[in-house]
């Protein structure tokens, strides 16, 4: 449920009867506005009345915002419920409207480019991988952007207020750029910068983990946690961190950079010289070679286990098991030091097979166990982390995020 939107009382050093600084009061009306709207995508329909309720605002203020949200084209009126005949008028809810805008959503993974169109629910319109022919920085952005306009240009009634990047390594939110991914062998990489001149669309860009996390928080399971850790596991391992709706992003946006990470019991050698790494020992690059050496597949794509697993391949199932066992103890790891509400895992195994998700669970303990599941986005869990990025923006700043797109517009007309 949203918390209430309160401003604390700020005074400066010379004055301290002075009067609320203008930053702070920007600030205020931009929470404001955001809890307004996250109550609608929670609640609705929902009254009016029932809104500054959960959000504390005056019902004044909530009037106002829901009419500027209206005006934008974000919400509108739903249909009123059916009551019995009685004096007054009756009150009218609010919704959503997820029927005029989306965000794009690009997301760079190892082997291919996921791109595809959100709604304002975060639900996947429409998905599409791109195979990489070229690991090129430019190549690829070129080609995700070309892709997103031919989506858009094939859905007319839509218009993308923005759009979000996300990518395993190192990301830098505020600059909008990949400092490494050595994976890809990008470094420093201006992604907004890039898929703003080709698009002319506000571009959001930040780290897989950590743009999942937000999603988590506005449309999945931790939507009212009051601290998440998201750990994903593919190709890249990383992590991400939220406490009361603020994801940790560290000096630079390092945080959640968990690849060396010592993992009891493991036994495979790392690039850094060491043994054991996170990244080493739970790739999927490491379990694809594991069942290639197995006799299990004979490709590089992880899927092809979880394939042979699901055919009764013994050896794919050990494999997948003992693999989610060793994410479980990584998680009891990053458990014991930040002791979150609730854990979310975005790997093969744990997302498709209950035996997974056991051995997972039992690492972690029965004490915590039911914290711990699966992300809520099995089937588009890329696609959902490239557009969640622009999705966290717009909740964080509903009314910020149209200007933004009408500048850009207005620049690109």
């Amino acid at each position: 449920m949203p918390r209430a939107a309160t401003a604390p009382t700020l005074v400066t050093p010379a004055s301290p009867f002075s009067p609320v600084p203008r930053a702070a009061d920007s600030d205020r009306r931009r929470t404001s506005a955001s809890v307004v709207l996250r109550s609608v995508l929670e609640h609705g329909p929902v009254a009016r009345s029932i809104i500054a309720r959960v959000t504390g605002l005056s019902p004044a203020s909530v009037t106002d915002y829901c009419a500027r949200f209206a005006g934008v084209g974000l919400i509108r009126e739903a249909a009123p419920p059916r009551r019995a005949k009685a004096a007054g008028r009756p009150h009218v809810p609010l919704d959503l409207d997820d029927s005029r805008f989306v965000v794009g959503g690009v997301h760079v993974a190892v082997p291919y480019t996921t791109v595809a169109l959100l709604d304002l629910r975060g639900r996947v319109v429409v998905e599409r991988r791109l195979k990489h022919g070229s690991t090129d920085p430019a190549r690829v952005l070129a080609r995700a952007a070309d892709e997103l306009r031919a989506l858009l240009d094939a859905a007319p009634g839509w218009r993308a207020l923005a759009i979000g990047f996300a990518a395993g390594g190192w990301v830098d939110r505020e600059t909008g750029t990949v400092v490494e991914h050595p994976l890809l062998g990008w470094r420093e990489v201006p992604v907004r910068e890039m898929l703003g001149a080709r698009t002319g669309l506000p571009v959001h860009v930040d780290g897989h983990a950590r743009a999942l996390v937000g999603a988590e928080q506005l449309f999945g399971r931790a939507r009212g946690s009051r601290s998440v850790l998201h750990l994903f596991v593919g190709n890249v391992v990383d992590a991400a961190f939220a406490t009361n709706d603020e994801v940790h992003h560290g000096p630079r946006s390092q945080a959640g950079a968990i690849a060396h990470l010592p993992l009891p019991g493991g036994t495979e050698p790392c690039a850094c010289g060491r043994i054991g790494c996170l990244q080493a020992e739970l790739s999927e690059r490491t379990l694809c070679r594991r069942a290639r050496a197995a006799g299990v597949i004979d490709g590089v794509n992880p899927m092809r286990v979880l394939d042979a697993a699901a055919g009764g391949d013994a050896t794919a199932v050990r494999l997948l098991v003992e693999r989610a066992r060793m994410v479980g103890r990584a998680a009891e790891l990053l458990l014991d030091v930040l002791n979150p509400e609730t854990v979310v895992v975005t790997e093969i195994g744990v997302i498709g097979r209950a035996d997974c998700l056991a051995a997972l669970r039992a690492a972690v303990g029965p004490d915590r166990a039911a914290a711990v599941g699966p992300t809520s986005f099995p089937d588009s869990v890329l696609a959902t982390a490239g557009g969640a990025v622009a999705l966290d923006v717009l909740y964080r700043d509903p009314l910020g995020a149209v200007a933004r797109l009408d500048h850009a517009s207005a620049e690109a007309g």
